[in-house]
């Protein structure tokens, strides 16, 4: 399925990919938001090329995964989350979070401990070796971050983030 948009000088959409959306949807092209569909695949487009970058350039060396790392990071901000809310952080669920979990523990990088109050309820923490880990890292990631968002402005950063921040709010994501 073809999800690249081309777009004129005047940044409309191109004819041909105006006839591919018709072929892919059956629908009438007058029924369609055409910005709606570039600005979302734009997005999805730029959040894979995002992960794959950061994976490939800075979280291989460390054996880490864009989730290991997002979780990493989490316990690195928090010092300690409730799995659930872990899973909730990281846009996964609970057994994708213990899967990913066992794999830190082998690393060392965090462990788990069980509420002593209510023992349905598991914590994950980051261990000295995971925070060692984090503060070497999380200045190779975000020279990434800044890497990517190079070629704009500072204007241009701060209303891409405000709009996004909007989008985020209102779809509560």
């Amino acid at each position: 399925m073809r999800h690249i948009h081309s777009f004129n000088e005047k940044g409309n959409l191109l004819l041909e990919e105006i006839d591919t959306i018709n072929l892919l949807t059956k629908m009438p092209i007058h029924s369609l938001n055409l910005e709606a569909i570039a600005v979302v695949t734009n997005i999805y487009r730029v959040a894979q090329g995002l992960r794959n970058k950061m994976e490939r350039e800075v979280l291989s060396e460390y054996g880490l995964s864009w989730t290991s790392f997002s979780i990493l990071y989490d316990l690195w901000i928090w010092e300690s989350m409730e799995t659930k809310k872990l899973a909730a952080s990281a846009g996964v669920s609970k057994a994708t979070i213990s899967n990913i979990t066992n794999t830190l523990e082998r690393k060392e990088l965090c462990y788990r401990k069980v509420d002593n109050r209510d023992r349905r309820i598991t914590y994950v923490l980051l261990t000295e070796k995971g925070k060692r880990v984090m503060e070497e890292l999380y200045p190779r990631f975000h020279m990434g971050e800044v890497d990517i968002v190079s070629s704009l402005s500072e204007v241009e950063q701060h209303n891409i983030s405000s709009l996004l921040r909007r989008l985020i709010r209102e779809n509560k994501f």
